[in-house]
């Protein structure tokens, strides 16, 4: 029995090899999945900790910046319209036409 193993593998040496060779590439192969998915399933874990406060304090940051945005607007605006004024004074023209 010994002997008759050790001829086919003798003789079929080149396919053991290979059928070798394609067991240690799928299991680098799965093993490479099993790393993505768990660093992958890590991120996602991480995002639903620390992302819902990060998120929250991002849109809040965003609001404030808007806020100052309107302001600076009605301000812009009010000396736009007093710059207005003034120029169209001597002109007797309405300056809520020129809108």
């Amino acid at each position: 029995m010994m002997t008759t193993a050790r001829s086919w593998f003798r003789e079929n040496q080149t396919l053991v090899y290979f059928l070798v060779a394609q067991t240690v590439a799928l299991g680098a192969a799965g093993l490479s999945v099993t790393a993505y998915m768990v660093r992958l399933e890590t991120r996602v874990h991480t995002m639903e900790t620390r992302g819902a406060e990060y998120t929250v304090a991002r849109i809040a940051l965003l609001e404030q910046r808007i806020t100052i945005l309107e302001q600076s607007t009605k301000r812009h605006e009010a000396s736009i319209i007093r710059v207005i004024d003034v120029l169209t004074k001597n002109l007797n023209v309405n300056p809520s036409t020129l809108k």
